[in-house]
């Protein structure tokens, strides 16, 4: 098919998280306020300095079969609930190929992660060490891929168009669903499932992260540390799950009657270039992303009435997203009504982007903004509109969101999304 510049839209989200195992029970919790952090009680956790974390609200054992499960690492259990509950949400019935709606070779599978299969890889080398060179899984090497999340969801349904997995720290869920708007977009596919996951709720990146001085050591209050834009804040809650899309060109949507949320924009892209885990604090490179997200796709700052915004919770980078508004929008800012969903959810690393595009759809969708928690006392450098407490209704006509993503190593990924 030759290159095109197709609308896209979103036909399906589904989700697993610390606030619930599908995509409606993590809305409600969102719009409702709740945290969904709590104290790691497991035996491992005690002697570590960050003792909390964002933790899933659905053993996937609960949904996808034991024997099928132990062949996956938790990072593509979430995946493969989330992506399922997306597909069935679009109004698909079976596989490609098994249900007329899409052929499996117009059909693509973009699913990111952070780390991949880390909770795998640590377990099976303790395994080595303890119990020897045969006790160790010989479905390791398929299970710790961090291709092994879009590989099981792309087997699953039957995609054939692509499988791909970006991997760009906390902004690759954000670079899959931006990926697979433009494979959509330039004719390469005419559905495409997306999002991002993660697993890494494990001593060894809980310890390594702590060190990095990157987490909040506020054991004692749990549901109260991830506060995005607080005076206070002390660093990100570690969270896991996964948030995963449905996409298709309008017309192959309206051709089988598909129910639609809203218009996938497109995104923007750009790289600090600046240090390896520190944001560049003048908001710059996020800045050209956001100028290159309005420059090349069809969208107007004046559009934009809500920011799902990265803000993690750590001093330097909440202020810099800030920073990157202003400098590429300035005043029209003023109608921006901003939130961070990672106060409630703690920062899901690749799955983020995922977990927050479903957000973004949903505020369009339902014309209300979900809040930002824990802010007691705004940070006075904050010049922007912070949803806080509460959720807040958002303007009638034709409105956009942003979901910003950011990652270690400079990444900086800005996806728009537009009522349709």
């Amino acid at each position: 098919m030759n290159s095109t510049n197709r609308t896209v839209v979103v036909t399906g989200i589904g989700a697993t998280t610390p606030l619930g195992g599908d995509a409606a029970s993590t809305w409600e919790g969102l719009l409702a306020g709740r945290s969904g952090v709590s104290l790691l009680e497991q035996d491992w956790a005690a002697e570590l300095p960050v003792r909390i974390a964002g933790q899933i609200a659905v053993e996937p054992t609960e949904i996808i079969p034991r024997p099928q499960a132990r062949k996956m690492d938790r990072s593509a259990q979430f995946a493969l609930i989330a992506a399922q509950e997306a597909w069935q949400d679009a109004g698909f019935t079976a596989k490609a190929g098994e249900d007329a709606g899409v052929d499996p070779d117009r059909l693509g599978a973009v699913i990111a992660s952070g780390i991949g299969g880390v909770t795998t890889l640590l377990d099976q080398y303790d395994v080595l060490k303890e119990k020897g060179v045969r006790r160790v899984s010989p479905h390791t090497v398929p299970m710790l891929m961090p291709n092994s999340p879009a590989a099981n969801v792309g087997i699953a349904l039957g995609a054939r168009a692509g499988v791909h997995t970006p991997v760009s720290a906390c902004a690759s869920g954000a670079e899959a669903i931006g990926y697979a708007i433009e494979m959509i977009r330039t004719g390469r596919a005419d559905v495409v499932v997306a999002g991002g996951t993660e697993a890494a709720v494990h001593p060894l990146p809980i310890a390594a992260f702590g060190n990095m001085m990157a987490m909040s050591k506020n054991n004692d209050d749990p549901q109260g540390a991830s506060r995005p834009w607080d005076v206070d804040r002390n660093g990100f809650v570690l969270g896991e799950g996964a948030g995963v899309v449905v996409l298709e060109s309008e017309e192959h949507a309206r051709a089988r009657g598909a129910k639609i949320y809203v218009e996938a924009v497109g995104q923007g892209i750009s790289a600090d270039a600046h240090h390896i885990t520190q944001p560049e604090p003048s908001g710059s490179g996020i800045a050209q992303a956001l100028r290159h997200l309005v420059e090349n796709n069809d969208l107007k700052p004046s559009e934009i009435a809500h920011i799902n915004a990265h803000a993690t919770s750590t001093p330097q980078g909440d202020i810099g997203e800030i920073k990157a508004l202003r400098k590429a929008f300035g005043d029209d800012v003023d109608h921006m009504a901003i939130a961070s969903t990672k106060s409630m959810t703690g920062h899901l690393l690749g799955g983020a982007g995922g977990v927050e595009t479903v957000a973004t759809v949903l505020a369009l969708k339902h014309r209300v903004a979900p809040p930002t928690i824990n802010i007691e006392n705004l940070d006075p450098e904050v010049d922007a509109d912070i949803i806080r407490g509460e959720a807040r209704p958002l303007p009638e006509g034709t409105i956009a969101a942003l979901n910003d993503s950011f990652g270690f190593g400079g990444h900086n990924v800005v996806l728009a999304f537009r009522t349709i």
